[in-house]
């Protein structure tokens, strides 16, 4: 199986989950870690696998990624399992009282990611997921490093 794990990322915590994924995916299969602004139709051919991360920015998934997705052409990633996930800071962590309203009707850049995925002809492999940083340029919540390589193991389970 071939891997592809592809990312976006302004302050490294992306960055930083897309590696841990990549590194558990590569226990049991052949896997690279891209930007997405170096990713072609060439480095799609023969995938079994493609996972998309991004940053939330402003409710979505970063200019770069959003404009990577809609280059894609219709049907490119039939037969490929797909996934997306973001890095996000927590509602609970923001302490503005509005920020739950606005996230419960623009919600997180994954949700997106992964549906756009399919909509490309892509099989979802696992549900969208977010990872936490504790404020917009970082760092990482404790753990989550962790938890994005389990995510990946359960991908590939």
């Amino acid at each position: 199986m071939k891997a592809l794990v592809i990312y976006d990322s302004f302050f490294g915590n992306t960055e930083k989950i897309t590696r841990a994924i990549g590194d558990a995916l590569a226990a049991s299969m052949e896997v690279a870690v891209m930007r997405v602004q170096d990713v072609g139709a060439a480095q799609l051919a023969g995938l079994s696998l493609l996972i998309v991360g991004s940053p939330t920015r402003a409710f979505s998934a970063s200019p770069d990624t959003k404009a990577w997705l809609k280059r894609l052409a219709p049907g490119s990633l039939q037969g490929v399992k797909v996934a997306g996930f973001d890095t996000r800071i927590a509602v609970a962590d923001a302490g503005a009282r509005v920020l739950p309203v606005l996230v419960k009707v623009f919600g997180y850049a994954a949700e997106p990611i992964a549906a756009a995925l399919v909509k490309k002809g892509g099989t979802q492999a696992a549900l969208p997921e977010g990872f936490i940083v504790l404020d917009s340029e970082g760092p990482l919540k404790d753990g989550e490093l962790e938890r994005a390589a389990q995510w990946a193991g359960q991908i590939t389970a």
